[in-house]
């Protein structure tokens, strides 16, 4: 086949990202040898005997694919064959081996390495960074374009699950023009959303005031308490601040020095753009208006809270009156 080193180990226990480098693979495998035959199988269901007989040469001749899966269950026997075979591999054969990583049969993974396999890692996406560079990555794999506060609202709206986010990115690109906002999130998922406070606070800080006021008026729509909402506002400004006065550096080294988790560091890092130390207090001094309406029985709460949105919003905008 083309691909002389034939055998390779797929090492991680994302599952998504898993399949897709085994259908890679083959797809990789089959294009260089379109008439190759494909057979699949859960390791942990072979026996040595029948591996012996899909990896040794046919009489026939002819490319082959085999494919196969949860290798950390393979039978120590079955293990024993695949390192001998990984030493010394068919030309015509490409085998995949799927592998979740770990200390379960790890006897495997390791051997395949030392016999030269090529390993493609897929490492589990479980850090909200990492997940809103999956969602920014496949929307840009599907041909569109999001940036971090899109992919953000798409995972408060869909949730973690990466098949899910998945389905979500390519019906998103599939039903717009392929550039996915905040707005656009919202607009196929506001139903489903956890609107939360965060939501209005993190528009309005970065001059978003049509999409603060969206999702303040779904918010109150969907019975969130006013209180909260308030909360979040002040508390977005206040993390805003400190950011940006703790200077430069890495989001993990300011996270260390400010006790915050470094997602959140990076998102005010984005915010701060724009905002000058006098908006700043502007922007305090109407989320601490706000606060003490909300909390001391304003007649109209909702208001208040539309109020800060647009006292926040033009702090930023006007760079600070005082």
């Amino acid at each position: 086949m083309a691909d002389r080193n034939a055998v390779h180990l797929v090492l991680g226990d994302e599952e998504l990202l898993a399949a897709r480098a085994v259908g890679d693979l083959v797809a990789a495998a089959r294009a260089a040898e379109p008439d190759a035959e494909l057979r699949q199988y859960m390791a942990g269901e072979l026996v040595a005997g029948e591996l012996a007989e899909m990896l040794s040469p046919s009489l026939f001749g002819g490319a082959r694919v085999l494919v196969l899966r949860s290798g950390q269950d393979a039978k120590k026997d079955v293990i024993a064959a695949l390192l001998a075979y990984a030493k010394s591999p068919d030309d015509d054969v490409t085998l995949i081996v799927q592998h979740v990583g770990g200390a379960k049969g790890k006897a495997l993974s390791d051997g395949l390495k030392s016999a030269g396999a090529k390993v493609a890692t897929v490492p589990k996406i479980s850090r909200p960074r990492e997940r809103v560079d999956f969602v920014t990555s496949e929307v840009r794999r599907l041909g569109g374009k999001a940036g971090d506060a899109a992919a953000e609202a798409l995972i408060a709206a869909v949730g973690n699950d990466l098949r899910e986010l998945a389905s979500a990115c390519s019906q998103l690109v599939a039903d717009t023009d392929g550039n996915i906002d905040v707005r656009t999130v919202s607009r196929y998922y506001k139903g489903r959303a956890e609107v939360s406070g965060f939501n209005v606070a993190d528009a309005a800080l970065v001059g978003d005031v049509s999409g603060a006021l969206e999702a303040l008026r779904w918010a109150l729509h969907i019975g969130v308490d006013p209180v909260p909402i308030a909360d979040a506002i002040a508390d977005g400004v206040r993390t805003v601040a400190r950011v940006a006065s703790a200077g430069r550096g890495s989001a993990y080294q300011i996270a260390g020095n400010l006790g915050m988790p470094p997602w959140k560091v990076e998102r005010a890092q984005r915010q701060a753009r724009g905002w000058t130390p006098d908006a700043l207090v502007d922007a305090m001094q109407a989320a601490a208006e706000c606060n003490a309406a909300v909390k001391g029985g304003s007649d109209d709460r909702a208001y208040a809270l539309e109020r800060a949105v647009f006292a926040v919003a033009a702090a930023r905008q006007g760079g600070g009156a005082r």
